[in-house]
């Protein structure tokens, strides 16, 4: 059923750089007492480690050498409370219900070993890999240490977390998608062309090269790009920039055929071997992914029914009953079974009764646990943690608050990044063609309107309003909800400020989101026959652009405090009619009681700066034969006021710099939650 056992050695094998100095970069090679402690005890039983057909690819380091990580986490439990609805910064309150997802797990895995978490769906592998990874919310009980100490900010960046969905962007080739990761997480301390090398070499190692310059594709584009386990290694390669000394992936090997599968466990092998911790959860296994694993985690409804080394897990469940009818089956299989309580595999044994339903023998398994592998398991974590004393004082300890790169570093790349990737939204043909074909066509309405006519011209400048007050706010509602998982990831591993995203962000949708308006502008202005005068084009389009940068703000706040896009689209839709109405051109006289809502318009604002910069104070029309009126005595620009235009351009101001204040707090809080 199982091969022989025999004792496995770790020798870690280490390629030298080219074109570097002896002394300028070191690789993964941990202190023999950090890398080998956790193999000197119980190693003799373990099963031996099928080399895989595919050759694992190495790894190099930066110049700064390996922290060696024990992982330890003892009794965690975790529980969620549901009953109420929340997207964004908006909750709906409803009955409360508890449900616990992790209970008392237990277990220990120290450089050079590859532990695999198991288990049916839902049964608590990613929630209990998040909270290793110090990324679950909430409360979580019980104890998870790093080398016998808690979670920190510096410990953080030593940790890799690769999730199961490969949050990439699409727009961007797989050595873009390394470089700016390399430019993002490296030390200042590197050069840029060191970085660059550095993203190279993973490129090199992970077997990329034949895809470096393709599209990754996938998420929300609407093309392919690279196959799926070439976007898994893209992932994983982003987090071995930082050469981690602990890894944490969440399935990855989940939707890969065996071959690609196969390589990807032997990678991490590979990183195991060069002194590395590595933790995965994984689906369901075969044969040859099982044997490759050190260690084992079981989990059946979030409780553990075993934990040790991968080897014994199926000596110990024949010890307890349970012994497979099969010589020869997939060890994976049968314990992914017992842990969904089924036992159709299982011979008869007359110490267990087989026609027990699936809750019983899951109770029977977690009670076999408490009774049999939790006070072993405590006994070896409390003698690695006595081992582990003396050596932790040697460990290399970051400052708390350090940043790989400075504040302006990180703006700078994240704004080449940002405007590399949606370059390809904002000016893609849909967009071109539509805001070419209402200009050209508004221009045609209004084909050189008679200046007598100052109602139509007045029309068309509040359609200038209202277009630039729609489009660029629907457009913005997308903007962070489409982000959040990628900005969760990033944030989360501590490579960037949140400020420095936002400004970015900010500064980045500046020169694209204001070409296509000046077009509309300069098309729609001369076609319509408004004020020959370059001047005044000038300030109409100063107008028009910043009414844009304010309807943008409104968006990107909407988008912010809810995080849904269908009801962020909702909202806008309402509050964009309510500014329409309000926006002075529909109704001139309001009721009392609700005319402060034009206040609150920054269309009406817009509207009548055009309106005062298209019609002077002195300006007249022949408003009767042989008889010149003011033109700004005209009845629907004389209920506007014109008087103190600067104090529009002050509110409107306000308007820029409030609703972008929002939007950075309630993306805040959204990311904090």
């Amino acid at each position: 059923m199982m091969p022989p056992q025999q004792e496995k050695t770790v020798t870690p094998d280490i390629p030298a750089i080219p074109n570097r100095p002896e002394n300028s970069s070191v690789h993964a090679e941990p202190p023999s007492s950090a890398a080998n402690h956790i193999h000197n005890t119980n190693n003799s039983h373990q099963q031996p480690q099928p080399q895989p057909n595919i050759s694992a690819p190495r790894f190099s380091v930066l110049r700064q050498s390996l922290r060696p990580i024990t992982l330890k986490f003892e009794d965690v439990s975790y529980s969620i409370t549901f009953g109420r609805d929340k997207n964004g910064c908006v909750s709906s309150p409803k009955q409360k219900h508890t449900r616990t997802v992790l209970n008392g797990v237990t277990g220990m895995v120290g450089p050079g070993e590859v532990m695999a978490m198991l288990g049916p769906s839902g049964s608590g592998k990613t929630t209990l890999l998040t909270a290793l990874a110090g990324r679950l919310t909430g409360k979580l009980s019980g104890a998870v240490t790093y080398n016998n100490h808690p979670f920190s900010s510096s410990m953080r960046r030593n940790i890799g977390f690769v999730s199961q969905e490969d949050v990439l962007y699409p727009h961007l080739t797989v050595i873009e998608t390394l470089t700016y990761a390399a430019m993002l997480k490296l030390p200042r301390s590197l050069t840029r062309e060191e970085k660059m090398e550095q993203a190279e070499m993973i490129i090199g190692e992970l077997g990329l090269s034949r895809c470096r310059n393709n599209l990754v594709g996938g998420g929300a584009a609407v093309f392919r790009g690279i196959s799926g386990g070439e976007r898994k290694r893209v992932n994983i390669g982003q987090e071995m920039l930082v050469n981690p000394s602990l890894l944490l992936l969440d399935e990855p090997t989940s939707g890969l055929d065996s071959t690609t599968a196969q390589r990807i466990v032997a990678m991490l092998h590979s990183l195991a071997l060069s002194g590395r911790t590595v933790v995965t959860t994984i689906h369901q296994p075969s044969s040859r992914l099982f044997w490759m694993f050190d260690k084992v985690v079981l989990l059946s409804d979030g409780y553990p029914i075993f934990t040790g080394q991968a080897g014994r897990a199926m000596d110990y469940f024949e010890s307890v009953g349970f012994v497979p009818t099969l010589n020869f089956i997939n060890p994976a299989d049968f314990l992914l079974d017992l842990a969904n309580g089924i036992v159709v595999d299982v011979k008869e044994d007359e110490h267990l009764n087989h026609h027990e339903d699936q809750a019983s023998i899951k109770q029977f398994l977690v009670s076999s646990y408490k009774n049999n592998v939790y006070p072993l398991l405590k006994q070896e974590i409390q003698q690695n943690h006595r081992e582990l004393a003396s050596f932790s004082s040697r460990t290399f300890r970051s400052p708390e608050n350090q940043w790989t790169t400075s504040w302006w570093e990180q703006v700078m790349v994240l704004l080449k990044r940002g405007l590399k990737e949606r370059r390809h939204e904002s000016f893609s043909r849909l967009r071109i063609f539509q805001v070419l074909s209402v200009s050209i066509l508004s221009g045609l309405l209004w084909w050189h309107s008679d200046p007598l006519h100052i109602q139509d011209q007045v029309g068309l400048l509040f359609f200038f309003s209202i277009f630039w007050g729609f489009f660029p706010l629907f457009n913005a509602i997308f903007a962070f909800p489409l982000d959040r998982p990628i900005l969760i990831k990033e944030i989360s591993s501590g490579m960037y400020h949140l400020s420095s995203y936002y400004v970015a962000r900010i500064v980045g949708d500046l020169p694209m989101e204001l070409v296509l308006p000046t077009i509309f502008v300069t098309i729609s202005y001369w076609m319509g026959g408004l004020k020959p005068s370059l001047v005044t084009f000038v300030f109409t389009l100063l107008i028009m652009l910043f009414n844009v940068l304010v309807s943008q703000g409104i968006g990107l706040a909407l988008g912010a405090i809810l995080m849904d896009a269908k009801q962020a689209t909702t909202l806008a839709s309402v509050t964009m009619l309510v500014f329409l109405l309000a926006g002075g051109y529909y109704i001139q006289q309001i009721p009392f009681f609700i005319s402060w809502l034009k206040y609150i318009s920054f269309s009406h604002y817009c509207y009548k700066l055009l309106v005062g910069v298209q019609y002077s104070i002195n300006e007249v029309y022949e408003c009767g034969p042989g008889l010149h009126c003011k033109t700004r005595d005209f009845p629907a620009i004389k209920c506007l006021g014109l008087d103190n235009l600067w104090k529009d351009v002050v509110v409107l101001t306000i308007m820029l710099i409030g609703y972008r204040v929002v939007a950075y707090l309630a993306l805040k809080k959204v990311l904090h939650h």
